[in-house]
């Protein structure tokens, strides 16, 4: 029999599910006796990149906005399911793990008719629309944050599966190997700055006013801007006085953050708990009117990150500036952010697919 794993959209989703299917083969589970369900976007390439078999289905999400396009939409889930039936009988799947996304109702209603298990994994600390409406008739619902326990019912905090190169962070050992990668000096402090796959173009702005006030040799920076942006803040980052790499994303993260003295970034589910598996201090800029506000909670009340609203993204540059010059504030915060990790997030997952599939 097979486990399933249905993640799409963005990397918030589809990463943790991709750390569980490795736990997954670590734990005995044959690579082949594992099928990926999603869309057309980025799981697309980065699932069948990672070695697993990837089922793509057309589907699409809900728009928050009034859209034409919602009319659509109860017709794909119909289609949608019913070739992901199709495609679980076929593989006998026993157990589907559901990571939130717009492939998630679909897989989940086809789990249903298949006599499939269902265990959800909830990544934020607000749930998302899909896994509230599908962890009522779930086997096992587990979450990444506290404060999603209250919103889901007989929910299990375990914390958001992290791939193992964070899982098994280690600092000094990559320290060195990480400035090497970005041409830094380790007597430069650097500053990481994320906003996720897609970018942010409130924090790459913010990012050029702190290379304009900063010394030569005072501060690096290294920026990932996502696909967007890379165009447009590469030229900036080459006129600068300033050490500061571009790069529209990484795919080795361990050498970001063990790079990064300090992070600037969104406050994603993902980027919160990566924060907290590296001991990476953090500025946060919560995207408005998202849940992101609600991640960062946990970990600027610890004291490992400070939590700038949007409004008020002028004071980042000073913020900034006497943060990354105060070393024991620093070397506090890493600490504060190291003690809320996640203890083998994506091994408890995975457990707990192994468990329902053998029913």
């Amino acid at each position: 029999m097979t486990i399933a794993l249905a993640a799409a959209g963005t990397g918030g989703h589809v990463y943790p599910a991709l750390a569980v299917a490795d736990a997954l083969v670590a734990a005995g589970t044959g690579i082949d006796e594992i099928v990926f369900f999603g869309g057309d976007r980025m799981e697309a390439e980065t699932i069948p990149a990672a070695g697993y078999e990837f089922v793509r289905v057309d589907i699409s999400g809900l728009r928050r906005s009034l859209s034409p396009a919602n009319l659509r939409l109860p017709g794909m889930i119909r289609r949608a399911t019913v070739r992901i039936t199709e495609e679980m009988a076929r593989r006998r799947v026993g157990a589907v793990g559901v990571f939130g996304g717009y492939v998630s109702v679909p897989a989940a209603l086809a789990a249903r008719r298949s006599g499939a298990a269902i265990v959800v994994h909830e990544q934020n600390a607000h749930p998302g629309l899909a896994n509230r409406l599908i962890s009522p008739r779930a086997s096992r619902t587990l979450v990444g944050f506290p404060a999603a326990k209250h919103r889901l019912k007989r929910a299990r905090v375990v914390g958001n599966p992290l791939r193992t190169e964070l899982a098994a962070f280690d600092r000094a050992a990559l320290r060195a190997t990480a400035l090497e990668r970005y041409g830094l000096k380790a007597s430069v402090p650097v500053l990481g700055v994320i906003g996720g796959s897609l970018g942010a173009k409130v924090l790459n702005d913010t990012v050029a006013r702190i290379a304009a006030d900063a010394e030569p040799e005072g501060l690096a920076i290294v920026h990932l801007t996502g696909s967007i942006h890379e165009a447009e803040m590469a030229p900036l980052a080459k006129r600068s006085g300033v050490r500061w790499v571009v790069a529209a994303f990484e795919s080795d993260m361990q050498y970001f953050y063990a790079a990064a003295d300090l992070v600037l970034g969104r406050a994603g589910a993902l980027t919160v708990s990566e924060l907290t598996s590296t001991g990476t201090p953090a500025v946060l800029v919560p995207l408005e009117a998202t849940h992101q506000s609600a991640n960062a909670v946990a970990l600027e009340a610890a004291g490992g990150a400070l939590v700038v609203p949007q409004s008020d993204v002028d004071r980042i540059p000073v913020e900034v500036q006497q943060l990354m010059f105060d070393g024991s504030n620093l070397e506090r915060m890493a600490k504060a952010a190291a003690d809320l990790a996640a203890d083998d997030a994506a091994g408890s997952v995975a457990r707990e697919l192994m468990e329902v599939h053998r029913g």
